[in-house]
């Protein structure tokens, strides 16, 4: 088929639209070219770009009608994050597609209760980027019921080779995990009992590529793409040494105090990462497309660390 993927050159396209290519599709990029794929491949010489500045595309109120024009069987967008852009491609593709699909977000969810957290609880998002794309859920699975092709896809904390994952203590500082390879103390907050759960692009990728060969099943449904198991903090800092051959040498603080420890930034990041301590099931995503995560939570760490 002839799929558009539209921001097709960051964390999940660089895995994604390889992925694409080998099933025979027709590919087009959809992206503004600012930077290359994370991971170099020949297989991206089959695939068409066009490059398209989406927030001006829509100030311009074309962006909709470009994308419709390109006659795509299956559009996939992977950088939704409002209501209002959401409408003006299901305006644009509504009798145009046969499968959109969205890449939504595990923190549609707010703080987690019973864990773990299935796609069916209720959502209750408690910060402007969760509750935007709970918007964007509650008004594509709407736009499903009447008749619009949607899957919706919740990734939880992305990571991979290129780039630097969400570290033990809830940030993005490198040094947390300098200091656990080095077995040097590292300070993490409460009781380090708060959990992160991350996944790999390539996994993420994988259940977009079998949410496209399962469609029928996957019409109208949201999907959890997580790892097998969250980690919790002590946990994640306990795994990160031990690919060291360290001993994890942690020191736990209440939130008031440890915070004074971080950045504003920092504090800022840990906070938003333990108030959702997120912790999503993957049942259903396993049982309707056959999503089998090829990596744990620490395997897609240690890829992005060591590769």
């Amino acid at each position: 088929m002839k799929v558009i993927v539209i921001g097709g050159t960051g964390h999940i396209g660089t895995f994604l639209i390889p992925r694409l290519v080998t099933k025979g599709h027709e590919v087009v990029c959809v992206s503004r070219r600012q930077r290359s794929p994370y991971q170099s491949s020949p297989l991206w010489k089959s695939v068409t770009f066009l490059s398209l500045d989406r927030d001006a595309a829509e100030r311009q109120g074309n962006f909709g009608e470009q994308i419709a024009a390109l006659k795509g069987e299956v559009v996939i967008d992977l950088i939704c994050f409002t209501q209002t852009s959401a409408a003006i491609l299901v305006d644009a593709l509504r009798d145009n597609v046969q499968h959109f699909l969205h890449c939504g977000t595990m923190w549609v969810h707010g703080y987690s209760e019973a864990v773990p957290t299935r796609e069916d609880q209720p959502r209750k998002p408690i910060c402007s980027y969760g509750i935007q794309k709970a918007q964007i859920e509650s008004y594509l699975l709407e736009q499903s019921r009447n008749g619009f092709p949607v899957t919706i896809l919740h990734p939880g904390h992305i990571t991979g080779p290129g780039w630097i994952p969400i570290n033990p203590a809830g940030h993005l500082d490198p040094d947390v995990f300098v200091r656990l390879s080095q077995g040097k103390e590292v300070l993490l907050p409460n009781l380090g009992m708060e959990t992160l759960h991350h996944v790999h692009a390539d996994d993420v990728a994988q259940a977009f590529e079998k949410s496209i060969a399962n469609r029928d099943a996957c019409l109208g449904e949201a999907f959890h793409v997580v790892s097998e198991q969250a980690l919790t903090l002590r946990g994640y800092a306990d795994g990160v040494a031990r690919m060291y051959g360290r001993e994890a040498n942690l020191r736990f603080l209440p939130w008031e105090e440890w915070k004074k420890s971080a950045t504003e930034r920092e504090a800022e990041l840990t906070w938003d990462h333990i108030a959702h301590s997120p912790n999503g099931s993957i049942d259903k995503a396993k049982r309707l497309m056959g999503y089998a995560p090829a990596y744990s939570s620490l395997e897609a760490v240690k890829e992005a660390l060591l590769c």
